[in-house]
């Protein structure tokens, strides 16, 4: 099994990476799908939640309003860290489940939006950082994600600094490019995540002890 953390900035464009890379194969464990799992009406998640924000950060309907609870925790820091401490624990332990269920060959791509942030990249074989510039991220909040630019500017200055996260990065996919050029991007790094997962039997197999013999009469 190969473990890879895959991680980006806001509006990096993240996701669309980690669809390419379950196109071909991998297998996503998604850190964002699993935070909202985690915060579901009913769980003990969401309780903790509301314990520390309070019943107005749930919606009509008794589920967590999400984008309500956003523009409280990106403007403080102290709150954000109260935030992640209640959610993070969570999904890690939901991760870990899954990764557990995974096939011993595969490429399973951890999609974690707070690598950088949460010093994480030594849990992963590898890690693959999404880069775009600055300037990108903001025009696909304001255009694709319809945010205000002072959330949008927010929610960027929460997170990890480029710089940041390009340290931690053993590959870099940069999507300051059309929709086209990075499919190709992505499917050469698919291909030398399946290069490495073969390496990594073979080297396996290489070192595995042979079965006992029956002794000869």
């Amino acid at each position: 099994m190969l473990k890879v953390g895959l991680t980006g900035g806001i509006g990096a464009g993240k996701s669309e990476v980690s669809r390419l890379l379950v196109e071909h194969g991998a297998v996503l464990i998604d850190a964002d799908r699993i935070a909202r799992e985690v915060v579901a009406p009913g769980t003990p998640g969401l309780a903790a939640v509301v314990e520390a924000f309070g019943e107005d950060v749930l919606a009509e309907d008794g589920s967590l309003d999400r984008p309500g609870l956003g523009s409280i925790v990106f403007a403080d820091p102290d709150k954000l860290a109260v935030l992640n401490s209640i959610v993070h624990p969570l999904v890690g332990a939901r991760s870990r489940e899954l990764e557990s269920a995974a096939a011993q060959d595969a490429v399973v791509v951890h999609d974690v939006p707070l690598l950088a942030e949460n010093a994480l990249a030594p849990l992963y074989d590898l890690v693959i950082v999404v880069d775009t510039s600055p300037e990108t991220q903001l025009d696909r909040l304001l255009t694709l994600r319809g945010m205000t630019e002072q959330d949008a500017r927010a929610r960027m200055a929460a997170q990890a600094t480029r710089e940041k996260r390009l340290e931690i990065a053993d590959v870099v996919i940069d999507n300051d490019v059309p929709l086209e050029e990075l499919r190709h991007r992505v499917r050469d790094v698919w291909a030398d995540l399946v290069r490495r997962v073969r390496a990594d039997r073979g080297a396996d197999e290489a070192v595995s002890p042979e079965a006992p013999r029956e002794p000869q009469e």
